[in-house]
């Protein structure tokens, strides 16, 4: 037995180890090390000498993905490679949870979380990718700070908002869409409405794109507002949210020059050539999705999003279609503005739509399956490196449609099969609905017959 399998739990400033063999046997105990220079040359050390006790075997190792802590001790045990033969991966901690959920383990400590790891490799070995780079991995960190920067520019408009509402409510109606630059440099100017009251029209026109008509409108309504916090320490408030809102708008727009500039990939050429994908949105599609090898198939990547069908049935309880939004929300999000901007400029994806709407579906529902067709497309493009091609998507939406003509009547052979070793039984201690059920399929399968069996009750004759 020369397999062998390494499970590191990264904490922050240290990390705990332990290797077991392919029974689940503890081949070298728990043992932790601090991450600094020491503590990774030991690593190397009992590794090493584990190596030569053991000849030919094979030490396959993972650490757990901890926001950027496991990553020192990734970079190592890679080095570790051109002496022994050790396969390194990240692993995903939700599957190594959901591993140790199922093996019923009541005690949760770092020792048992990196066995957990090591057990997890064995387990499932289909699912683990070994001694795979993320070339991504420091272009997503920056993807990160930026949107970490979006959200905080999010809560502190909300907060705006809430004051707004008793500072200056009348200019809440012009920030139904966002809040527009001039709004932000009336509010900044004149924080209050007592303070936009006293405003002259000549001072507020010379704000860009704030015409004559609408300086006057905004003086007569802060001259009749309701407003109840017109005192200084509000105006004060205001004002700091205004100008810390404008210092985020603009890191934002630099940072995210900044990615753009440098992220000439010719993965975002692919996925622009499709219209509504622009440079953001190619991005953020790239860095969530790729690398693409994980997926297998559409399937996997629309679990992956969140945005597969489905459908939940349990004794008598039926829930309707509907989408999962059980994956990645961010990719979600990127997917439903790409559908709203290809419903303006992608002709092909206004035909599914329509087509959609055609059927009775709602708009939403439609824009749904939208995301969900223009995520096939996007893991198509990546897949085979080929430009947004409509006619080839087009073709192969055929060939799969015949293929399902084709087939024989799902429900009915899915019935059949279920009930292959007992008849349906109006007998059996069931509920009023699966009777009822039981009733109607018997009547769609044999028209001719009232009942669904000797032991069954016929329908009763009024």
């Amino acid at each position: 037995m020369n397999n062998f399998y390494l499970g590191c739990d990264a904490s922050k400033g240290f990390a705990d180890f332990v290797l077991i063999n392919e029974d689940k046997q503890t081949a070298i105990n728990n043992f932790q090390l601090d991450d600094t220079s020491d503590g990774h040359q030991q690593l190397c050390k009992i590794l090493n000498q584990f190596a030569e006790k053991h000849p030919g075997c094979v030490i396959y190792s993972a650490v757990e993905s901890t926001g950027g802590y496991e990553n020192n001790w990734l970079n190592t045990l890679r080095k570790l490679q051109s002496r022994i033969d050790i396969p390194v991966a990240r692993v995903n901690p939700i599957g190594t949870n959901h591993n140790s959920k199922a093996s019923m383990d009541r005690i949760t400590t770092d020792k048992q979380a990196a066995k957990n790891i090591a057990e997890y490799l064995i387990n499932h070995k289909n699912k683990i990718i070994y001694n795979k780079d993320d070339r991504f991995y420091f272009l997503r960190r920056q993807w990160k700070f930026v949107r970490t920067l979006v959200k905080q520019r999010t809560q502190l408009y909300n907060q705006l908002e809430s004051i707004l509402y008793i500072a200056n409510p009348e200019l809440l109606t012009y920030c139904k869409d966002g809040y527009p630059n001039w709004l932000l440099k009336v509010i900044l100017q004149y924080p209050t409405a007592k303070h936009l009251s006293k405003a002259r029209i000549d001072a507020l026109t010379s704000i860009p794109y704030l015409k004559e008509d609408k300086a006057l409108s905004l003086i007569n309504k802060a001259r009749s507002s309701v407003a109840s916090a017109v005192d200084d320490i509000t105006a004060n408030l205001v004002i700091s949210m205004v100008k810390q809102i404008s210092k985020l708008t603009k890191l934002i727009n630099k940072q995210s020059h900044y990615i753009a500039d440098n992220c000439k990939l010719p993965e975002i050429e692919i996925l622009k050539s499709f219209q509504g994908i622009g440079d953001y949105s190619a991005l953020g599609l790239l860095l969530n999705i790729c690398p693409i090898e994980y997926f297998e198939s559409t399937k996997k990547i629309s679990s992956f999003s969140g945005l597969h069908p489905i459908w939940k049935q349990s004794g008598d309880g039926v829930w309707g279609m509907h989408m999962s939004k059980q994956g990645r929300k961010e990719i979600r999000n990127i997917l439903y503005m790409v559908a709203r901007s290809a419903l303006v400029h992608n002709p092909y994806i206004k035909e599914i739509y329509a087509r959609q709407l055609k059927k009775g579906k709602k708009r939403m529902a439609a824009i749904g399956i939208c995301m969900h067709k223009i995520l096939r497309i996007v893991f198509g493009m990546l897949k085979n490196n080929e430009k947004f091609n409509p006619e080839k998507d087009r073709a192969n939406s055929e060939k799969m449609l015949n293929k399902q003509n084709q087939s024989k009547p799902v429900n009915l052979q899915v019935g059949i099969k279920l009930r292959r070793y007992q008849k349906l039984d109006l007998t059996a201690p069931i509920s009023k609905r699966q009777t009822k059920k039981r009733k109607e399929q018997e009547m769609s399968q044999n028209p001719d017959k009232s009942g669904l069996n000797t032991g069954s009750i016929p329908h009763s004759s009024k």
